[in-house]
């Protein structure tokens, strides 16, 4: 499926982690693939309201839970930046879907990193 949504569809997610030699970019195509399929996710299940958002960003956060692993074993790390970054990201996406009201904390909240 692609992304119908103008703003997102050309997006460059995590943009900032790819300029910075720390983060792995093999690392973070995988995290652009999350949040990217959390835009699909989206634009075909629709959710009508926040709850229903929250309960769709709970496998991409779980995702990049797993993709720390990686991170590691590359020598990086979900850090300070990296974590406002993709929390970011999400919020993004939850705005851009019309939800500008979600809790950033709320959309990323099973997140261990």
């Amino acid at each position: 499926m692609t992304i119908t949504r103008e703003q997102l569809a050309e997006y460059t997610f995590l943009a900032l982690l790819y300029e910075d030699d720390y983060f792995p970019d093999h690392v973070l195509d995988k995290g652009t693939a999350v949040l990217r399929a959390l835009c699909e996710r989206i634009e075909a299940e629709k959710p009508e309201d926040l709850t229903a958002l929250y309960a769709l960003t709970v496998a991409p956060t779980l995702a990049f839970n797993d993709l720390e692993a990686e991170f590691e074993a590359a020598g990086s790390e979900i850090e300070t930046v990296a974590r406002e970054e993709i929390g970011e990201a999400f919020w993004i996406i939850a705005t851009a879907y019309g939800f500008p009201d979600a809790d950033p904390e709320k959309l990323i909240a099973e997140r261990e990193w």
